[in-house]
């Protein structure tokens, strides 16, 4: 692998006449391969995007841009070179430790996080947008280019975030840097802050799904929840707590869908139908439970 990166390193100004590059690949990612680059005393990560990533929405010009941004108020590592036109990105490698799944959710690491969360919400522009509700729209007829198995009742879950977004217009939002896909392993403690890794989803949006997003995909409590609400905002309304159950729900929808895509296109070993379909059976039940309904009273 190593002399398969050597075209790449030799058009990057910062490797090109390094000879005592040590290079390993770092494992954890499902979409594309990233490798640790040490030179001398620096390390740098170096991330080659998967194949046909465009057809997930990603545009690598958009994914530098917010890296920047966000790294300018310490939370993105620095980027360091942006090749095109393939989109390949050099970050400087963070130095710490991940969050593992089962202690975030405590309630001093949902305050850590949420301090990070606020330094890139009030960024004053992200380049690119990002709605959950078109990202589902757009994976769909891709999911149905490369024949993957869609559950049989789609149309439900359509209608489903077409239900959600009309609840959610009656309180428009005001559009906000956000990262939108933050995953467990994005986060890494370099012992001062959290720092937030992946900015390819980047984008202008509802930062109410960035606080949904992460609340999904720790799987947080209602006690968690408010906590989380409450360390965000000050503290717990109605409404918000009715917005970010909702979009709890489109994360888990998003994440769906996203992975019918990968089924179809990425060349990873990895299982993208069972991924997915533990996120619809989430959709399903959310949207099934009685207490559904009054949550989208709530706008």
């Amino acid at each position: 692998m190593t002399d398969a990166l050597q075209p790449i390193l030799a058009r990057i100004p910062l490797f090109a006449d390094k000879t005592d590059l040590r290079i390993t690949e770092l494992s954890g990612g499902i979409t594309n391969r990233n490798y640790k680059i040490t030179a001398g005393d620096d390390a740098y990560v170096l991330r080659v995007g998967g194949n046909d990533t465009n057809l997930l929405g990603i545009d690598r010009q958009v994914e530098y841009g917010c890296t920047l941004a966000a790294s300018r108020v310490d939370v993105a590592p620095e980027p360091v070179a942006f090749l095109e036109p393939e989109g390949y990105l050099v970050t400087r490698f963070i130095a710490g430790v991940g969050i593992p799944a089962e202690t975030i959710g405590a309630e001093g690491n949902i305050r850590r996080v949420v301090e990070a969360i606020k330094r890139y919400h009030a960024v004053d522009r992200f380049p690119g947008s990002f709605s959950p509700f078109r990202v589902v729209e757009s994976y769909l007829p891709i999911s149905q280019k490369y024949k993957a198995p869609l559950p049989k009742n789609m149309d439900w879950f359509l209608a489903t975030a077409s239900e959600i977004e009309r609840a959610m217009l009656r309180d428009p939002f005001t559009p906000t840097p956000c990262h939108n896909d933050l995953l467990n392993g994005n986060f890494i403690d370099d012992g001062r802050a959290i720092r937030i890794l992946d900015w390819e989803y980047g984008g202008m949006g509802d930062r109410f799904f960035d606080l949904g997003n992460f609340s999904a995909q720790h799987e947080f409590t209602v006690e968690q929840d408010e906590i989380l609400l409450r360390e965000y905002f000050g503290s717990v309304t109605k409404s918000g707590y009715a917005r970010l159950k909702l979009m709890k729900i489109m994360s888990d929808m998003r994440e769906a869908m996203w992975a019918m895509v990968q089924a179809g296109v990425s060349k990873l070993d990895f299982d993208y139908v069972g991924y997915g379909q533990k996120y619809f059976d989430r959709v399903q039940a959310a949207a099934s439970d009685a207490r559904y309904q009054g949550v989208l009273a709530e706008f």
